[in-house]
């Protein structure tokens, strides 16, 4: 009997041991399988996988746009802005490191930031500026400090045109592009409340009024790309300087750039109301172009000429600066509604979802521009005919911080 007993000990013994040891052995094969894929998990909001797509396919933040090597760019600062706004609404670690291990690789001690170059004067080097003012804010090392001012002596010395409006680089003289007003203002404006007590607003809003002025068309309400206050340019009117087409990109810079500086200018300032005003011209005239589905054309108001298409990046800036004009109380309300069909849109048409879940943004102009060598004349041609990007920062950040605001 008690053999028998004993025997039966042993053999449950042995069957209990061999379901641990195969929970044991599954379970780790189920970890294993898990960290190897790392599915994007579409449960997740819009903002989450399009910032863990970037970060899956770029190890280190750098890496962004395809980069080979640690770079201050513009297009850093764009994306990793959306990641700080991620950060701000998930409380998720990983956002943020993200965000400061770029700025750690670019700045060093003594407040001077790898590859950049002062003495450019190039406006696209201020933006990224923007990461300094939370991880200062955290850490109070004073590297952040210097890097912040080492940019805002850029601002102080940027050459101007006669009106003083700044030129968007030094090789670009005389010359506003919309895409500037995004690339210096915010950083400025933020800059002036923070260390300035808002002395500069006045500064910041006069680049505002000379492209309202000066840029914009009577008959549409859009902005061209460009203004030459010189008219020297090819591309330039010779009677007005403007450049000779509208480009999507071009307006949603502008546009994300008004939504920006208006968070810092305070309400009870003489020149809030104003800037306010062009965002609400803006958007209306926006909308008269913006095609059925709720997306807007690479050159905006031509969607019926061969060769255009539906574009992301200024899709995307749109329904950022939409959803959150609305969320301030900046727009009416309906601009929401907006928002929320262009980035429906967005993920329905322009979207696709790989297998491992990656979220990839298509039909993102990669790049566009005026003058330089190889000559850029500002045509319909050029800019329908510049080439396609998938998932380009300046579509993926906007997406992020569209998402955000929509709470997609």
């Amino acid at each position: 009997m008690i053999n028998k007993k004993l025997n039966l000990f042993k053999t449950l013994t042995l069957l209990l041991t061999f379901a641990v040891l195969g929970c044991k052995t599954t379970a780790q094969k189920t970890v294993t399988t898990t960290d190897s894929k790392n599915p994007i998990s579409s449960n997740l909001k819009w903002s989450e996988r399009m910032a863990l797509t970037l970060m899956k396919k770029h190890d280190k933040s750098y890496m962004i746009d395809d980069s080979k090597a640690p770079n201050w760019d513009y297009v850093h600062g764009l994306v990793l802005h959306s990641f700080e706004e991620l950060y701000a609404k998930t409380k998720d670690a990983k956002y943020n490191n993200y965000v400061t291990d770029y700025v750690n690789t670019l700045v060093k001690e003594d407040g001077s930031i790898d590859s950049y170059k002062f003495n450019n004067y190039n406006i696209d080097m201020i933006v990224a500026g923007r990461l300094l003012f939370n991880i200062y804010d955290t850490t109070k090392d004073k590297k952040y400090l210097l890097a912040m001012q080492l940019l805002r002596k850029q601002i102080e010395e940027q050459p101007r045109t006669p009106s003083g409006g700044f030129w968007h680089k030094k090789i670009y003289p005389n010359q506003m592009w919309l895409d500037g007003l995004y690339m210096g203002e915010p950083f400025y404006a933020q800059y002036t409340q923070v260390f300035e007590n808002g002395k500069s607003f006045d500064d910041i809003a006069k680049q505002f009024e000379l492209i309202n002025n000066n840029d914009k068309d009577p008959k549409t309400g859009l902005l061209y790309h460009a203004w030459d206050e010189s008219k020297k340019m090819p591309w330039a009117n010779k009677e007005t300087g403007k450049s000779p087409n509208f480009w999507s990109r071009s307006l949603g810079w502008y546009a994300m750039a008004l939504v920006d500086v208006l968070d810092y200018m305070p309400k009870d300032h003489p020149k809030q109301k104003e800037l306010v005003e062009y965002l609400n011209d803006l958007a209306v005239a926006l909308v008269k172009v913006q095609d059925k589905s709720g997306l807007w054309y690479q050159v905006p108001d031509m969607g019926t000429r061969d060769g255009n298409y539906l574009e992301a990046s200024g899709s995307a800036m749109f329904a950022y600066t939409f959803a959150k004009g609305a969320n301030k109380g900046y727009l009416p309300s309906k601009y929401k509604a907006i928002a929320a069909k262009t980035f429906d849109a967005m993920t329905s048409k322009l979207v696709k979802v790989e297998a491992d879940g990656s979220v990839i943004i298509t039909q993102a102009c990669a790049v566009a521009g005026l003058g330089g060598n190889p000559y850029r004349d500002g045509s319909y041609e050029y800019y329908v005919n510049e080439r396609k990007k998938d998932n380009d920062p300046k579509a993926t950040g906007p997406f992020i911080l569209a998402a955000l605001e929509l709470n997609k």
